[in-house]
């Protein structure tokens, strides 16, 4: 009895110890897992035009995407991981847009997109990111509607409510203008938006909007619309479009024998503007974003590594897609996790001093920020002056 008592209890034994064994395999196989995924990279979705109609300001983002998060890698990453950006091309389309925030949510499991560029896409895109509960920011995408969407979607650059308001005020109080015509694309967001708010900025300060021609999108020759605004005899052109479309208009309207000056958007801001105005644009004005004569010292520090990184000075889409990619990983390192909730959050209390200006959030999640006017003379960008909010 005593013999089969002692059997019965190594038995006894020997299953503790295995079943010991088990649970210390399995500690140890849960802690190799999680210190894996801890090293795993922090996947961050990207979004721009880098082909189509809008490529060079696609190209000028994802080069302030890529600068931000290489200096955050260098500096050993956020949480202590690498970041990983996944981009998607969406060629300035508003399908391809939703497309690629789709795929970049339900395929690759990013943590948190920044894009797109254009508002069109953005609107697009923005709803399928508030649905998934991934915070979302756009470097550029200035339509009022886009932070609409919900409160996972942010901006880095200020709206179209301003930046019109802006453009009339310059145009009535510095160029002395009492009647304007404009001439915008219906097709797109942007356009309309801009077109709308400047409109009313002028008309609210004393000036007439003589002529308001819109143009279907895809149009090359603007001389019926620029014809009707002429004949109103304006003292100035205001086009809220993007470069392709607006180098045109400018080459056509003095081809019609307009002289007076023209005035844009930030959608001017790309090098291809005058290549395609040529001397049309000289002489003409347009607000932006940023300047890279601005004497601040982040400035100047962003733009000597840019330049040196890329072989070019930035322009505005640039220094927002940096900004936009720093402001975001900023909010995941403050936030302490890759949750979108805890994300979102962080966003909204971000306080950051970027190369655009001191950005923090407003209760719509947009920044409140300066817009600077800038003048084309000899084919260069010319600073000439800021305007506050």
């Amino acid at each position: 009895m005593r013999r089969k008592r002692l059997a019965v209890m190594l038995v006894a034994l020997l299953l503790v110890a295995a079943l010991f064994s088990t649970v210390l395999t399995g500690c140890g196989g849960n802690s190799k897992q999680a210190s894996e995924k801890k090293a795993e990279p922090i996947k961050i979705g990207a979004v721009a035009p880098v082909t189509g109609p809008a490529a060079t300001y696609g190209k000028s983002t994802k080069q302030g995407y890529e600068m931000a998060l290489e200096e955050w890698n260098a500096k050993g990453g956020v949480l202590g991981r690498k970041v990983e950006m996944i981009f998607e091309d969406d060629k300035a389309d508003p399908t391809e847009a939703a497309n690629a925030f789709s795929k970049l949510i339900n395929d690759n499991h990013v943590v948190a997109i920044v894009g797109s560029v254009t508002s069109s896409c953005s609107l697009a895109g923005a709803p399928i990111a508030q649905r998934a509960g991934v915070p979302m920011i756009t470097p550029t995408s200035t339509n009022p509607k886009v932070t609409e969407q919900g409160d996972y979607i942010f901006r880095a650059c200020f709206i179209d409510p301003f930046q019109g308001t802006v453009a009339a005020k310059f145009v009535y109080d510095n160029l002395k203008a009492r009647k304007a015509g404009v001439i915008y694309d219906v097709g797109q967001d942007y356009n309309t938006g801009l077109a709308e708010f400047f409109k009313k900025g002028f008309e609210k300060l004393g000036g007439q909007v003589v002529a308001y021609e819109g143009y279907p999108d895809g149009t090359t020759d603007f001389n019926a619309q620029l014809t009707k605004i002429l004949d109103a005899k304006p003292d100035v052109i205001y086009c809220p479009n993007y470069y392709n479309d607006d180098g045109l208009i400018a080459k056509q309207a003095r081809s019609l024998g307009f002289t007076g000056p023209i005035v844009g958007g930030d959608g001017w801001d790309s090098p291809d503007l005058v290549k395609i105005g040529g001397d049309a644009v000289n002489n003409c004005y347009f607000t932006n974003h940023f300047s890279k004569d601005d004497k601040r010292p982040e400035v100047q520090n962003f733009v000597s590594k840019y330049t040196s990184k890329y072989g070019e000075a930035p322009d505005a889409l640039a220094a927002l897609g940096y900004d936009a990619m720093n402001i975001m990983l900023t909010a995941i390192q403050n936030a302490g996790s890759t949750d979108g909730a805890k994300i979102k959050d962080a966003l909204k209390n971000i306080d950051y001093q970027g190369v655009t200006g001191h950005i923090k959030f407003d209760a719509n999640r947009n920044p409140i920020k300066s817009a600077v006017i800038l003048k084309i003379e000899n084919g260069k960008q010319v600073y000439v002056t800021t305007i506050n909010p």
